[in-house]
């Protein structure tokens, strides 16, 4: 997974590249370092 440290907040959703269910993507930087990365599991 590859991560955009130009955009300071992100939210998206992303398939999971094993079983191909959907995965909240949240990450957030300040200056260029990444300080929260967060991976939900949605439930469908």
């Amino acid at each position: 997974m590859l991560l955009d440290a130009s955009v300071n907040k992100q939210t998206y959703i992303e398939d999971c590249e094993v079983c191909c269910n959907p995965i909240q993507i949240i990450t957030q930087f300040i200056d260029s370092e990444l300080t929260v990365f967060q991976a939900n599991s949605i439930e469908q």
